[in-house]
């Protein structure tokens, strides 16, 4: 009999979530046993015990409730040795991992299984004097395209790591402009890092490390402070252009320095790379430089669509009749292009406009409703990186040649160009420009500028031959 009804209620999770979803989180899951008001069930990990219990509590408890209405209550535990399902090991990950470009469904949970579910990991991040954590901010939610597959797969390389492996990337520092998933990431390594209870994982923004930091001075419990850090086996760090003051500073460049010679892992986050952290240390950006630095790049326009159906799905499970048409999608993915905030706006704006004044999505209501976030095209971001290189290739020398103090003619030109358009077309200040061609004073900066600003005033060649490097820089 109880067998017969688990069977109906799998047949409904199939029916509702669909099959690749089903296959992925529920296919392992087994009855234990069914109370008067309250249904035991058991799968084979930690990790599919507490994502089934973030994500999906509100539709096994609906499912259940289709079959036997008095149960108000769904237990899952995870299977003891003696009787767990036996899996090689490859199996199992190949069922983690499916879909990992794909977002699941956020089931709103009944209380007592929401609670049960997030507040092991919540509380033990608390207790460590982490900063807050975004339960939707999961690797199975991350969206995987061309711009950020690296960032994510080095990521979860981080995530999966045990207590005692050796640490491939160590610090892994991930940049990018806002709204591009650099948050996402650092708090999907919390999450998937702490839910094993295995390793410690401290998730930070910079602001919550100045501020612990101070605390701890003013407390005098800085000792302390320091000694609870370097206990950590994977550090978090979220916004790293922010952190500001030289003690400060100094404190995190030795809490890095412990970390990685003891064979922690840190992990950092930040809008660009650790060259043009300018109000940093040099140690600590020489530091940083020394691990795997990744560039999340702009989101293009399938991988923005592919957001865009995400958020529709997460929606779709709060509100079942929320249905955006593909030309809508299409219009969306391709007018909204600076960053996955707008698109997650997108979709809320118009689930609102769809529910609270219950008409369906339409193109036109989609243009109506969301012309505000199509900005104008952003002119592109050049890199001195960029310029070196272009400007080497039209002068037939090589970057080497343009970092190094060779003063022959053929060299020295292309190098003052290449300063030129460095401050021309970057915001980079003279004495870090200085120091991106070969450790130059700034004076050498300002002279080369003057000079090719002179040139380019009476010699028309060079003045073309600069607008052409421009033009190419700016494609």
């Amino acid at each position: 009999m109880e067998q017969d009804r688990w069977s109906r209620v799998k047949s409904r999770l199939r029916s509702n979530l669909g099959e690749d979803i089903y296959s992925s989180w529920f296919a392992r899951m087994d009855l234990e046993s069914v109370q008067a008001d309250s249904v035991h069930l058991t799968v084979p990990t930690k990790f599919l015990r507490s994502w089934i219990q973030t994500h999906y509590a509100d539709r096994v408890l609906l499912c259940w409730q289709a079959e036997v209405p008095a149960i108000h209550r769904v237990d899952l535990t995870v299977r003891t040795a003696a009787t767990r399902s036996v899996a090689p090991a490859k199996e199992l990950a190949a069922a983690v991992d499916a879909r990992p470009g794909l977002e699941r469904g956020n089931g709103r949970a009944a209380p007592d299984l929401r609670q049960a579910a997030t507040a092991p990991v919540s509380a033990s991040h608390e207790a460590l004097g982490g900063s807050p954590l975004d339960p939707r901010l999961t690797f199975a939610s991350f969206v995987v395209g061309r711009s950020n597959a690296l960032a994510q797969a080095a990521a979860r390389q981080v995530a999966e790591g045990r207590r005692g492996d050796n640490v491939m990337f160590n610090p892994l520092y991930i940049h990018s402009g806002v709204g591009l998933g650099k948050t996402h990431l650092l708090q999907a390594v919390t999450w998937a890092g702490n839910s094993g209870h295995e390793r410690k994982v401290l998730y930070l923004t910079a602001e919550k490390f100045m501020y612990g930091f101070v605390a701890a001075l003013k407390s005098h419990t800085a000792l302390a402070f320091k000694e609870a850090l370097r206990g950590i086996d994977v550090l978090v760090i979220d916004d790293l252009q922010f952190l500001q003051g030289k003690s400060t500073q100094a404190e995190f460049c030795h809490t890095l320095n412990a970390l990685i010679d003891a064979g922690r892992q840190v992990v950092i986050a930040a809008d660009r790379p650790p060259s043009d952290l300018e109000s940093l240390d040099d140690r600590v950006r020489s530091r940083l430089a020394g691990g795997l630095v990744v560039e999340m790049g702009a989101l293009g326009e399938e991988l923005r669509l592919g957001i865009l159906k995400s958020r529709v799905n997460a929606a779709r499970v709060h509100h079942a009749g929320f249905e955006v048409p593909a030309a809508v999608l299409d219009y969306l993915a391709k007018a909204i292009t600076h960053n996955g905030r707008d698109l997650e706006g997108a979709v809320n704006r118009l689930l609102a406009h769809s529910k609270l004044n219950a008409q369906p999505v339409t193109l036109e209501m989609a243009e109506r409703e969301v012309r505000d976030l199509i900005r104008p095209q952003e002119p592109k971001r050049i890199k001195i990186e960029d310029i070196q290189r272009v400007v080497a290739r039209q002068y037939n020398v090589s970057r080497s040649d343009l970092l190094s103090s060779r003063r022959t003619a053929n060299v020295v030109r292309p190098r003052q160009v290449a300063m030129y358009l460095a401050k021309t077309l970057t915001l980079r200040s003279l004495p870090e420009i200085g120091r991106r061609f070969g450790g130059r004073d700034h004076t050498t900066v300002l002279h080369a500028v003057r000079k090719i600003e002179a040139l380019v005033a009476k010699d028309v060649s060079l003045s073309d031959e600069v607008e052409l490097l421009k033009r190419q820089l700016q494609e």
